[in-house]
C-alpha cells in the first residue's frame, strides 16, 4: 500500500540511506536533514485547520496532548521527553517544539511510541483528514508505523543543544565552544537583533582576539549553560556580571556553515545588521600574526625559546622604574646564560629548562610587579617578582631578566605578561 503514497516510499529511501552510513547516525550526516523534511511532511499532510482564527494547527500540538490522554496519568520515557520539548528555551514555535520533539525522539528510540499512541486515540487522530493523511488514514498508518519501528532500532547521536535555528529551519548552523579565563573585557562588540546577540566586531588585542575562537558575525547562544535565545537588549551583560571572577564557557553559532558559505538562515538577519550598522563586515579568519621567531611546541602550546640571565634583589620598592638598574646589574654578575621554555599562560608565567624540562620559575599574574626592557638593550626584558610576598612589611623584589631572539618578540611577550595582569584581575 506504501506505493500509493510516495511519501512512504521517499521516507523508506532516507531510512535506507542513513542505515547505510555509520552508526550512531548524528548531525553531520548528509541523510538526516532530508530524513527529517519528509518525516515533518507526513505529521503534517492532512491536517486539519481551524475555520476560525489565526493559530494554525501543528503536528506539536496534539504531541503535547499524548500525556493528556493517558487515563493512568503515568511518568513515561515519552511524557518526560514532551515535556522537555515543552520547556526548551530554545524553541518559541509549535514548529521549533515538534522539531525538537522528533530530535529528542530520534536519540531516545520512541517516535514509534509516539506514533502508536496517537492510533490508539480516536479523539487525537480527528485532526486528519483521513481521504489525504497518512496518520488519519489505517492503509497508510500500518505501514508509516512499520518504518516508524524501523527507526527505533537504530542508534542517533544528536546534538541537541544546537536547537535555536528549529524555529526557522532544519538545516543546522556549525557550533563550537569557546572558553576564556575572567577578565575585565573579553573585547567583543554585541548587536541585538531579533532575540539574538551578534558579535558585529572583535576589537584588536582583545582577549577574544588572543584566544582566536569568535568571528565578527557569528551568534552567541549560551554563557555557561545561560540560555540567550530570544535575549533582551543588554542580557548578556547581566549574565556576565552573575559570573564575574568565573571562567567563562561560551556556546557560539557560527555565521560560516560547514561548506565555508554563508548558514543561509542567518542571511535576513545579517541583511538588516547591515543595514542599522554600515560599518558592519563578516570576518573571514582571524587576524594573521606576526611570524612568531624560535618557537617550540610542548603539549600543544607554543612557548619562547628564550635564554635566561639570572636575577638580582632590586630592594622593596618593585616598580618598572627599577629595571633600569636591576638589569645592568644581573649583565655585570656574567653568569652563564640558561636555555629555557618561555611560557605565558593564561594566570602565570611558567618557566622550564630546556634541556631536562625542569621547572625553574612558576609566577602567578599577581606576584609580579612590573615587566618591561630598557629602550638601550632591544632583545632583553625582565620582570620584578615579590620575596616572601605573604609578608608584606619583610618583602623585597627580585629582578629576573631574559634575552629573546627579536625586538618584535621581546615586545610581544613584554605585551603578552602586561595583558595578564589585567585578565587575571578578578583572581586577586
Amino acid at each position: 500500500m506504501s506505493g500509493k503514497e510516495p511519501l512512504l516510499g521517499t521516507l523508506k529511501a532516507c531510512i535506507l540511506a542513513i542505515k547505510e552510513g555509520s552508526s550512531p547516525c548524528t548531525d553531520t550526516s548528509p541523510h538526516l536533514a532530508p530524513f527529517c523534511e519528509i518525516l515533518e511532511m507526513i505529521l503534517r499532510k492532512g491536517m486539519k485547520q481551524p475555520v476560525l482564527g489565526f493559530k494554525r494547527r501543528d503536528y506539536w500540538h496534539w504531541l503535547e496532548q499524548l500525556p493528556q490522554q493517558d487515563t493512568c496519568s503515568r511518568v513515561t520515557p515519552l511524557s518526560i521527553t514532551i515535556e522537555k520539548a515543552s520547556s526548551c528555551e530554545k524553541v518559541l514555535t509549535a514548529q521549533g517544539q515538534g522539531r525538537y520533539f522528533l530530535r529528542l525522539a530520534l536519540n531516545q528510540k520512541l517516535l514509534a511510541t509516539a506514533i502508536q499512541q496517537l492510533a490508539r486515540n480516536p479523539k487525537l487522530l480527528e485532526c486528519y483528514d483521513p481521504l489525504i493523511s497518512v496518520l488519519g488514514n489505517e492503509d497508510f498508518m500500518e505501514p508509516f508505523l512499520s518504518l516508524m519501528l524501523v527507526v527505533s532500532e537504530m542508534n542517533f547521536s544528536l546534538d541537541l543543544q544546537n536547537s535555536s535555528f528549529l524555529d526557522e529551519s532544519w538545516l543546522l548552523p556549525v557550533c563550537m565552544t569557546y572558553e576564556t579565563v575572567p577578565c575585565r573585557e573579553l573585547g567583543m562588540v554585541l548587536r541585538y537583533l531579533d532575540g539574538r546577540i551578534f558579535v558585529i566586531e572583535v576589537l584588536p588585542e582583545s582577549q577574544a582576539e588572543v584566544d582566536e575562537v569568535v568571528l565578527a558575525g557569528d551568534v552567541i547562544d549560551e554563557i555557561s549553560g545561560f540560555s540567550l535565545r530570544n535575549a533582551r537588549n543588554g542580557q548578556a551583560g547581566t549574565v556576565l556580571q552573575k559570573l564575574k571572577g568565573k571562567p567563562l564557557s561560551f556556546r557560539m553559532i557560527r555565521w560560516k556553515w560547514h561548506d565555508g558559505g554563508m548558514y543561509k538562515p542567518l542571511l535576513p538577519y545579517l541583511k538588516v545588521l547591515r543595514e542599522k550598522v554600515p560599518s558592519f563586515q563578516l570576518q573571514q579568519e582571524h587576524r594573521p600574526k606576526e611570524e612568531k621567531e624560535e618557537r617550540c611546541l610542548q603539549g600543544g602550546r607554543l612557548l619562547y625559546n628564550l635564554r635566561y640571565l639570572g636575577q638580582a634583589n632590586v630592594g622593596k620598592y618593585g616598580g618598572k622604574e627599577v629595571l633600569d638598574e636591576g638589569i645592568p646589574t644581573v649583565l655585570e654578575q656574567h653568569l652563564c646564560p640558561r636555555e629555557v621554555l618561555f611560557d605565558v599562560k593564561e594566570t602565570e608565567v611558567f618557566i622550564q629548562e630546556k634541556t631536562s624540562s625542569k621547572v625553574l620559575f612558576q609566577y602567578p599574574y599577581p606576584e609580579i610587579s612590573c615587566v618591561g626592557r630598557r629602550l638601550d638593550s632591544n632583545n632583553l626584558f625582565a620582570f620584578c617578582i615579590a620575596v616572601s610576598p605573604g609578608i608584606p612589611e619583610h618583602s623585597t623584589f627580585d629582578c629576573l631578566v631574559f634575552e629573546s631572539n627579536s625586538e618584535n618578540e621581546c615586545e610581544e611577550i613584554i605585551k603578552r605578561i602586561a595583558a595578564g595582569f589585567k585578565h587575571t584581575e578578578w583572581f586577586v
